[in-house]
């Protein structure tokens, strides 16, 4: 049995969506998969919940999202997923123009078994069965297979900085990974260089030749976007520390330098109209 339907909300209302899409495939089944799909022009918040009869798996494509379970809060990039299993109390935000697919299982995939919730890859094939699964032309029959591609899709959830294989190719996207996860994380270049036992400027060269920019360059777009998912609810001089800021003014000016406008601002702008801020008025790299 497959069950779907959208809700559109026409109203500005705060942290909820303006779409959600459901998309059901043999509902009530162990094999079973619900895949939600959020569309938001504000921000958007999966408030502090847990859900005691589903495993859920959230996923943005084209943003990171903000993830707290217990003391601690990770960001997720759109390689990978937050994993909640279910009875785990979570919490889940995401910045403005993102959409959000929430993916609900009865079954916990193999690179997932015991892990109570945290973030994990997700690769490219299973990525595009998530969108396809969401296609109201997508033939049903397809599902159960799908739904298996997905759940073997789903990779181990990464190690910390230290326990990896060093120097290998690609050490920037190494360091890029841990610090997606923690933005707020201060490990300078040449710590990162020591801990993967390469040299600085192999990790800076390879900085350059993965994301066509320097370290520092791409650790402040990271953390400004980042702020992005925690203005709504969060004080900027907090979110300022959590992003690893030494003061609110040097987040202030890096802010401002990128976007145009203050976080404040940002903040009142939200709040007063739930308009969507205008986009970085630097070209993207």
């Amino acid at each position: 049995m497959s069950g779907r339907g959208q809700v559109t909300v026409t109203d500005s209302l705060g942290a909820d969506p303006v779409s959600c899409e459901e998309f059901g495939y043999g509902l009530g089944r162990p094999d079973g998969i619900l895949v939600l799909r959020y569309r938001s022009v504000a921000r958007l918040a999966f408030g502090e919940s847990r859900q005691d009869f589903l495993h859920q798996l959230y996923w943005s494509p084209d943003g990171l999202l903000s993830a707290r379970h217990g003391r601690h809060t990770g960001f997720i990039g759109p390689d990978e997923v937050f994993w909640a299993h279910r009875a785990v109390t979570h919490e889940v935000h995401a910045a403005d123009r993102q959409t959000v697919y929430r993916i609900c299982l009865r079954e916990v995939p193999a690179a997932l078994d015991g892990l109570r919730a945290g973030a994990a890859p997700i690769d490219a094939e299973a990525a595009r069965l998530v969108l396809a699964l969401t296609d109201p032309e997508y033939d049903e029959r397809d599902a159960p297979e799908a739904r298996r591609r997905i759940m073997a899709g789903i990779g181990t959830p990464p190690q910390p900085v230290d326990d990896r294989q060093s120097g290998r190719p690609g050490v920037a996207a190494t360091v890029a990974l841990a610090l997606a996860h923690d933005p707020g994380d201060t490990t300078g270049l040449a710590e990162w260089a020591e801990r993967l036992h390469v040299s600085v400027k192999t990790l800076q060269r390879d900085f350059t030749r993965e994301f066509g920019m320097s370290y520092s360059q791409w650790r402040t777009r990271l953390r400004l976007r980042a702020s992005l998912a925690l203005l709504e609810t969060r004080p900027v001089g907090e979110v300022a520390h959590r992003i690893g800021y030494a003061s609110p003014s040097a987040f202030i000016a890096a802010f401002a330098r990128e976007y145009g406008y203050t976080p404040g601002r940002a903040a009142a702008m939200r709040h007063a109209s739930d308009e969507p801020l205008p986009r970085t008025r630097r070209a993207s790299s």
